[in-house]
């Protein structure tokens, strides 16, 4: 899984790290540690329900993951370890809106050159994200999931591009990024394109994959391009040194 929203965490977690060598276990680390935890969760809601099919029913006549997460919870575990369970279900998305709104207000003032040491600057930053958050939640919540499941991926697909950017411009090896980003964009645009109306623009399927492929080659073309004029500019150096 690719996650565009723990991409934006890391204005805040680079002011944490008092060395930059340890961003690498810090950040590959966590992913490793969420990807077992919604492992452990997939395979808890298949054992659970019976199969993937039965998932699906038990979705559709119940009221989402919450309730699912509650039958498991307290069934598999008692009333002592199903609260347990259920306050680190409370406690993660408490803490990931923490993280999201604080991390909004650190890279608003980083383009707005606002200082962060004093609380009323802080207060001058916070006070709009938390308008435009309380906005957001006077969207039907099944609209804003299915657009903050869109924008979570897509904000995937400008990481990943900018990785491949910062790759080459380092002379790494740019396409362990550049092939994911590829993707990740051709998917994005595709699903926004083809989902239907008030999420989407509801297009057909083989317009949408045409538009989405365009999409594709013209950001491949503006990358090769870049690293074209990259690399002349790297020889013109070289031969004037």
């Amino acid at each position: 899984a690719i996650s565009g929203f723990h991409a934006t965490q890391s204005p805040m977690m680079a002011r944490c790290l008092k060395n930059e060598r340890l961003a690498r276990p810090v950040f590959y680390g966590a992913m490793v540690a969420e990807g077992i935890v919604a492992l452990i969760w997939a395979a808890a809601a298949i054992s659970f329900t019976g199969g993937y099919p039965e998932l699906a029913g038990y979705m559709k006549s119940h009221e989402g993951a919450g309730a699912l997460v509650t039958d498991i919870s307290v069934s598999w575990l008692g009333a002592v370890g199903g609260f347990l369970a259920l306050l680190g279900v409370i406690a993660a998305p408490i803490t990931t809106g923490d993280t999201a709104l604080r991390s909004a207000r650190l890279i608003a003032a980083d383009m707005l050159g606002i200082g962060q040491s004093r609380l009323v600057k802080r207060l001058l930053v916070s006070l709009p994200v938390f308008a435009a958050a309380f906005g957001l939640m006077l969207i039907d919540f099944n609209v804003l999931w299915r657009y903050f499941a869109w924008t979570n991926q897509t904000l995937a697909a400008f990481t990943l591009w900018a990785c491949t950017v910062y790759l080459a411009r380092h002379g790494k090896l740019y396409v362990i990024t550049l092939v994911p980003a590829l993707f990740m964009t051709f998917v994005v645009v595709s699903y926004i394109l083809v989902a239907p109306s008030p999420e989407g623009f509801g297009l057909d399927m083989s317009v949408s994959v045409a538009a989405a492929a365009a999409v594709d080659l013209l950001c491949a073309g503006f990358f090769v391009r870049y690293e074209v004029l990259r690399r002349r500019g790297a020889l013109i150096h070289d031969v004037a040194y």
